[in-house]
């Protein structure tokens, strides 16, 4: 099986530029209601990921009184706890279906490290349910 099944494409995920503020990520995020967004480059490659809980740490240690303050902090200041692997569009199943058991969603880059998208870990279950229950039947 080819992983891009699973794919849900780049047109339709929401994701952070690099070069973003501190405020303009917390905004968008709120927008779209994403605990944590893929962070891409100018060029499109996958940079990382960045969590609710990442912005919050950064808060805590980086008090503000106006949000407006928000706008000095560049995203790239703010600590990843955590790397979001990303795998390649040519990865097999089951390289997926291991990376997806530490994260949430699973970026995807083609082989000039462009991310073309990502495969919530929720779609690998679905999946593998559905073709479980079909077996379950069958019998």
């Amino acid at each position: 099986m080819n992983i891009l099944f699973f794919l849900k494409p780049k047109s339709e995920v929401t994701f952070l530029q690099k070069g973003f503020t501190l405020r303009q990520a917390i905004e968008k995020m709120e927008r779209y209601g994403f605990s944590a967004v893929p962070v891409i480059d100018e060029e499109g490659h996958y940079v990382d990921t960045i969590t609710e809980g990442d912005m919050l740490w950064f808060l805590k240690q980086h008090p503000v009184q106006e949000v407006q303050e928000l706008e000095s902090y560049p995203l790239s200041v703010v600590k990843r706890r955590w790397y979001n692997e990303a795998i390649n569009i040519n990865c097999e199943i089951e390289d997926l279906v291991l990376t997806s058991m530490n994260q949430n969603f699973v970026p995807v880059v083609d082989d000039n490290q462009i991310f073309i998208g990502i495969i919530t870990r929720r779609a690998i279950i679905q999946h593998f349910y559905e073709e479980q229950k079909k077996v379950i039947d069958r019998q």
